[in-house]
């Protein structure tokens, strides 16, 4: 069974903006729907319910024969609960459900972007899961690793239940580094310069690193983070003007003279194919990648490998991101949806969605994460378990944050165009974040 992060790692930021512009038109900065948001009391293991009960799962994974196969062994355990799966394209899931949400339509259950979760806390749009989670045996909070916790974390308790995970790394191809004369993957950004220099023959159709406008803020942060700089504060301080951020920005958007251009308007789902076909000698994704390659483009085994991104002046760092499960306020049968989550919750359940299967996705449970099974199994993500040390979630539990975003986004990509400069990007973009966080 595969659960495929790929396109939803490559758009992660734009979901996250439909979600919060979508929740926000809905009800502005003031809270949604309140029903049901504190549900779960009650002593011991939640019981089954005593009639015919359907739970309707909203997902872009629910057509995957393994999916199928775990909702027909929940029904044998459960034979009063029915799962009805409801299906929708990753690019697309996050306007449909706040849409449904706005609608008074909302599913049971959904899988969506772990990073979404707070923002849609913050609306009361889905349950405040603590007691459900102080009744668990499966579940047990401690266990999520604290990056993909953070997720899924507001006001201090858990609105969804991390599923899968993911850090981001370098793919590089070593025919090419080896054509270059080059003996390892960058370790410093100077390094890394130098090799997407060496790797660019613009005559040949040869580039040293892929860039997308679209998705320009999502792959900024890993560089942002490693100069020490941020995005906001707790506070809601804008914080993507200081000298660390631009000086990331800086260097984020010079890269764009190593990068295809033909490629620049595209996003990173599609752009994998440059770098499968060697037009591209180094490519930033999540651990996914690894799987897709290796499914898609068998031709290429032994010509690519992974690193983890170049040190900046702060050091290691990278993003974070992964799915959750989240129980929707509208529910009416909240009990049997808490035991489908609390079904694929189980580890057993977690190994088949993520590390056993054909894809390349993270556990969220340290005690997966740091046992010899999984290396055993997927020796690919050896190196991405290891970035986990260097990560950073990155949700900001504002919900104003993916507004902002939007705009980050924007200036990033006219930068990359050469439509202004990386500094004047963030100042601008901060120009707008200004009046976001200002409205109500």
């Amino acid at each position: 069974m595969r659960f495929n992060l790929s396109r939803k790692a490559a758009t992660a930021a734009a979901l996250a903006t439909i979600a919060s512009m979508s929740l926000a038109a809905c009800g502005g900065d003031s809270e949604g729907p309140q029903e049901n948001t504190q549900q779960g009391q009650g002593q011991g293991a939640v019981e089954d319910p005593t009639e015919p009960t359907t739970v309707t799962f909203f997902s872009w994974i629910g057509n995957q024969p393994g999916m199928k196969k775990m909702a027909a062994e929940f029904h044998a355990e459960h034979p009063n609960i029915t799962i009805k799966f409801e299906n929708v394209p990753a690019e697309q899931a996050a306007q449909v459900l706040t849409t449904r949400i706005a609608g008074n339509n909302a599913p049971d259950v959904a899988f969506i972007n772990a990073s979404d979760t707070a923002d849609y806390a913050t609306r009361s749009a889905v349950v405040d899961l603590t007691d459900y989670i102080s009744r668990s045996e499966v579940v047990n909070p401690d266990d999520y690793t604290d990056a993909f916790k953070t997720f899924v974390t507001y006001d201090g308790k858990m609105w969804g239940l991390p599923i899968d995970g993911e850090t981001t790394g370098l793919f590089y191809r070593t025919d090419l580094f080896e054509q270059a004369g080059i003996d390892s993957p960058p370790a410093t950004w100077d390094e890394f310069e130098a090799d997407a220099a060496a790797l660019t023959d613009e005559s040949k159709g040869q580039y040293g690193f892929e860039m997308f406008a679209p998705e320009s803020a999502y792959y900024f942060y890993p560089w942002l983070y490693q100069a020490g700089g941020d995005l906001l504060s707790e506070d809601g301080d804008i914080l993507f003007t200081s000298d660390e951020a631009k000086q990331a920005a800086d260097f984020y958007i010079g890269l764009t003279k190593y990068a295809p251009p033909d490629y620049l308007n595209s996003n990173s789902w599609d752009g994998r194919v440059a770098f499968a076909e060697g037009q591209v000698g180094m490519y930033m994704a999540g651990a996914w990648f690894a799987g897709t390659l290796s499914d898609e483009f068998p031709d290429i085994d032994g010509k690519w490998a992974t690193a983890a991104l170049p040190s900046g002046p702060a050091g290691c760092k990278t993003t974070i991101a992964g799915d959750s499960l989240v129980m929707l306020s509208q529910t009416k049968a909240s009990d049997a949806a808490w035991l489908w989550m609390e079904f694929l919750s189980k580890p057993e359940n977690i190994a088949r969605a993520t590390y056993k299967t054909e894809g390349t996705l993270l556990p969220p449970l340290t005690s997966m994460l740091e046992s010899d099974e999984i290396v055993q199994e997927k020796p690919i993500l050896k190196g991405f378990i290891d970035l986990m040390k260097c990560g950073v979630a990155s949700a900001v539990a504002n919900p104003k944050m993916p507004r902002i975003e939007t705009a980050l986004n924007e200036e990033l990509g006219k930068a990359m165009y050469g439509d202004q400069t990386a500094e004047e990007a963030l100042d601008n973009a901060a120009q707008q974040a200004e009046a976001i966080l200002s409205r109500g």
